[in-house]
């Protein structure tokens, strides 16, 4: 017997190509990498709001102009939403106040030119897909999907004199195509990620979608610990933590179905500890 149960959690009208989620009390906030729009769906009255990022916002934006949301990361009240890297137009970060609603936004080209330095990363082989925010350190997950690339984490300290770093990481491989990162989570002292395989060599154009996995890393030496194949055709793009008990541990999955149907499915991961 399996010691996890994936489950159709909700479906929510009005979201297409959904990358990334937090949940937090009762409410579950998501990015779409096509659209200027916070979404905040309300769980209890099963109301979608949609929150803009800019002036004239917009949804289902063509390719080559989407700012790319991948990550999602709540610390404390704020809401930090990046954009991937992959592209110039893809630099911005926002960070909502979810006390006062107080939006702010920053181009981050020049961290990113430096993440890029000092991973050795071209151009269009830097994608960020995933962040996590803890002990004044914020840890960026880099999806090494394009040719010549690697997956690794980017240790970025709050105060960067002491120094940016990026420690690669080898993933487990789907059908001998290496998975890449594509969201991460911290619980306690474990990162929970998901990584997905796909047949590309492009951190720009989608390919065949091989699995995705679940992988669990001790998180002060990014050693990973177990690894779970959770479906061999889906593209799972953001996890949350949701709750636990003694016994379990919950997370909810959103799936970016790379089609313009303006529906976002939501699943429920539960783990046996």
């Amino acid at each position: 017997m399996e010691n996890f149960k994936l489950t159709t959690f909700a479906t929510i009208q009005g979201i297409s190509s959904a990358s990334g989620l937090v949940y937090s009390q009762d409410v579950l906030f998501l990015i779409s990498d096509s659209s200027q729009y916070l979404y905040q769906f309300d769980m209890n009255r099963k109301l979608l709001l949609k929150f803009p990022l800019v002036k004239e916002a917009k949804e289902q934006i063509e390719k080559e102009n989407k700012p790319d949301l991948e990550s999602i990361t709540q610390y404390g009240n704020q809401l930090i939403m990046l954009g991937s890297g992959s592209t110039a137009k893809r630099n911005t970060m926002y960070a909502l106040d979810l006390g006062s609603d107080a939006l702010q936004s920053q181009d981050l080209s020049n961290l990113y030119q430096k993440l890029k330095d000092i991973g050795s990363f071209t151009d269009d082989q830097l994608n960020i897909e995933g962040a996590i925010y803890a002990h004044q350190t914020m840890l960026l997950f880099q999806r090494g999907n394009s040719k010549n690339s690697r997956n690794g984490i980017f240790i970025i300290p709050n105060n960067q004199e002491d120094g940016i770093k990026f420690v690669p990481i080898s993933l487990p491989t789907l059908d001998d195509i290496e998975t890449t990162f594509t969201d991460a989570v911290l619980v306690n002292d474990k990162i929970y990620f998901l990584a997905c395989a796909e047949n590309t060599e492009s951190t720009y154009e989608d390919g065949e979608v091989l699995g995705t996995i679940l992988g669990i890393m001790h998180a002060p030496t990014f050693e990973i610990i177990d690894v779970k194949l959770l479906s061999e055709h889906q593209k799972f793009e953001g996890i949350t933590f949701y709750k636990e008990s003694e016994i379990e541990i919950e997370f909810l999955l959103c799936e970016d179905n790379d089609t313009e149907s303006l529906e976002a499915e939501i699943y429920k991961l539960t783990l046996k500890k």
